[in-house]
């Protein structure tokens, strides 16, 4: 958002620019408004959902599952109380949060489902079930 400048006297031009932020807010103008980016894999062992969320450490998360259905969820403050600090003019102290949903397939074993994060991307492991790895290729006789 570019401030909007004010053309009746000085003084208001420099009420606007300061209650205006010339730099993009993260929280408010995207960052985490929407949900972060996700990358999402399968292999013969395993589906795997990679959750960018630089920034954020494994307490900050929560996963749910419920009716095959797996909810990873954040919330963030970065408000620091300090007490005697005075009357608050203006705060850009920062708040995210975010929810995605995911239905899991029927070859997903849900009782074995790990979670990991690391340098930013939270990482959740979703093993196939033994029936639905992929068997042995092997070469069928014709008879």
């Amino acid at each position: 958002m570019l401030p909007v400048f004010r053309t009746k006297n000085l003084p208001g031009i420099f009420d606007e620019f300061l209650s205006v932020n010339l730099l993009p807010n993260f929280v408010e103008e995207g960052g985490w408004k929407s949900a972060p980016a996700v990358n999402i894999y399968e292999n013969n062992e395993k589906f795997a959902i990679e959750i960018a969320a630089p920034g954020l450490e494994k307490e900050d998360f929560k996963i749910d599952l419920k009716n095959e259905i797996i909810t990873v969820s954040s919330e963030k403050g970065d408000k620091k109380e300090e007490p005697n600090r005075g009357k608050v003019i203006r705060s850009e102290f920062r708040y995210a949060s975010f929810q995605r949903s995911f239905a899991l397939p029927k070859e997903v074993d849900v009782a074995n489902i790990k979670a990991s994060n690391k340098n930013g991307i939270l990482t959740i492991e979703l093993p196939k079930k033994v029936e639905f790895k992929e068997k042995l290729i092997r070469q069928i006789e014709i008879q």
